[in-house]
């Protein structure tokens, strides 16, 4: 397999933080990638990402989310002096508040200015720090980037009650975990993302794994992920499967049954349902 659109970008001398600006070409083609994306946009008239099947017209103080594993495309904007920010997956997996929250905002790529201000402010204000750290080469520059992009990531999670209608409309937010209960679900999760061909990652299991009622965990697992334990599953073993695409030539039954998955029909029907296509598209797209 051709995999010429998988994008492999060197952190220069870095391995969790990377920013850059400035380029003179107004488009990039659809490619992804194993690591985050943060794009600030830059001014003109036209600005045009698009994200997995969705595309988006956007003016300056917008920004773009493209979460681990995601296509996306800069149609046509301004790329002079818009800001893009990476982060490793690793980097972001070693924390499990990280992960909380990108799980939690999976579905959430753009934040608007014009109806999130305030928001935007904040978050641009971060990003242009992040920028002039990243920009200047202190010789500690990875660290306190990262330390804003965390602060970024805390500003998302601390405004849920104004993002969370948007994409999680039912979301009940009113439950708040203790550290015991967060552990026990740092627990679940490193479990599962290690064992995805166990015979039994059932909710029920890994309610009992946590040493909680079903029902408890239900609840606590949608409160601090965002969504219920069947589409946080779903989405793992999907991020898994495209990991395989990248890194194997295998056939798409050895990827499903290695991705966790018991049968092709599954695994087809809950990838189109995640990507808005089969996954022989996703893997045809990137062999093009």
């Amino acid at each position: 397999m051709d995999f010429s659109q998988y994008e492999i970008y060197d952190f220069n001398g870095v391995s969790a933080f990377n920013l850059s600006t400035g380029y003179p070409e107004r488009d990039y083609p659809m490619h992804w990638h194993s690591y985050g994306e943060i794009i600030l946009v830059g001014p003109g008239d036209t600005n045009v990402y698009q994200v997995n099947q969705q595309v988006y017209e956007l003016v300056e103080g917008d920004f773009v989310l493209v979460w681990p594993m995601e296509m996306h495309a800069i149609l046509d904007a301004d790329r002079s002096k818009s800001l893009i920010i990476q982060f490793s997956n690793s980097f972001a997996n070693s924390l499990f508040d990280f992960q909380r929250i990108m799980h939690f905002y999976h579905d959430l790529h753009v934040l608007c200015i014009y109806s999130h201000p305030k928001l935007c402010a904040r978050l641009k204000d971060i990003a242009y720090q992040m920028r002039d750290i990243y920009l200047s080469g202190v010789r500690d520059r990875e660290s306190r980037c990262c330390m804003l992009l965390l602060q970024f990531m805390i500003e998302l999670d601390e405004n849920r009650d104004i993002l969370v209608p948007d994409i999680h409309p039912e979301e009940d937010d009113a439950h708040v975990q203790s550290a015991a209960t967060l552990k026990k679900m740092v627990l679940v999760t490193d479990y599962i993302k290690s064992h995805l061909t166990d015979d039994d990652l059932s909710q029920n299991a890994m309610a009992e794994m946590a040493g909680i009622t079903p029902e408890h965990f239900s609840r606590i697992f949608k409160n601090v992920t965002g969504q219920n334990y069947i589409k946080w599953l779903n989405m793992i073993r999907i991020e898994k499967a495209i990991s395989l695409f990248r890194e194997s030539s295998m056939s798409l039954t050895e990827i499903a049954m290695l991705s966790g998955f018991q049968s092709i029909p599954t695994f087809n029907r809950v990838f189109k349902e995640a990507k808005n296509m089969s996954p022989g598209e996703y893997r045809a797209l990137y062999s093009k």
